[in-house]
């Protein structure tokens, strides 16, 4: 639905002022779900795939397409592939260190085992450290309800840059991700509420909120090329 068909494909690729460009792409977005903008106001649309981006998604230069390599549909299964690969480096070099002491006081015999011994815990610890780097990251970036590139680059509303614009709270930013259920939590099974294509945002008062407002915004603003 975010598509433009081809007639208006035709005509916008056909028109040549920016200006009405703009104003058409504001109103072929007036009965979808998008609520963010570029940075200058206008609604977010792709060049190259020719279709207005949903909220939050961008334009991934490894697919070709409007996407998220990693987003909505594999975010959690992402933070599980983090959290177990943590706690297997943990696994690995606790197991191994013992055997490192050994090396250490030179009861292990053999160079081929002391090679060993020393290549694994290295190569474990150095991933335990990256990884859990990496995960401490993105367990922020959950409970703040954030993707990367929010957490760079401000998303911008009707009525301007919001950075919680998005961030439903703690305990609500988690279910976002991993769902309401908790015992699915560490499963890797899908679970992740909603459809991708739409996110609950942030209660806001009416005259405050572009994130709920209703049709006659789109008729008073004039509203580019993540992406989850």
């Amino acid at each position: 639905m975010f598509h433009l068909s081809y007639t208006d494909k035709e005509r916008y690729e056909n028109e040549e002022r920016p200006e009405v460009q703009k104003q058409m792409l504001v109103d072929m977005a007036k009965k979808l779900p998008v609520y963010t903008r570029t940075g200058s106001g206008a609604v977010r649309f792709c060049d190259r795939c020719h279709l207005i981006k949903p909220d939050r998604c961008h334009h991934c230069s490894v697919c070709a397409m409007v996407n998220n390599c990693i987003g909505f549909s594999n975010y959690k299964f992402f933070l599980q592939f983090l959290a177990y690969s943590v706690l297997y480096c943990l696994y690995i070099a606790t197991t191994v260190f013992s055997y490192f002491i050994k090396y250490w006081r030179g009861e292990l015999p053999g160079v081929r085992s002391k090679f060993h011994v020393l290549f694994l815990l290295f190569v474990a610890c150095m991933f335990f450290v990256s990884l859990v780097i990496l995960f401490g990251y993105h367990c922020w970036l959950v409970s703040r309800n954030k993707t990367t590139l929010e957490a760079f680059c401000t998303p911008v509303f009707m009525s301007g840059p919001e950075k919680n614009g998005f961030n439903l709270g703690f305990v609500k930013n988690i279910q976002q991700v991993f769902g309401d259920n908790k015992k699915f939590w560490l499963i890797p099974i899908g679970s992740s509420p909603g459809d991708g294509h739409s996110f609950p945002m942030r209660s806001m008062n009416e005259s405050q909120n572009p994130l709920l407002a209703n049709e006659e915004p789109w008729e008073e603003n004039e509203d580019d090329n993540r992406g989850k």
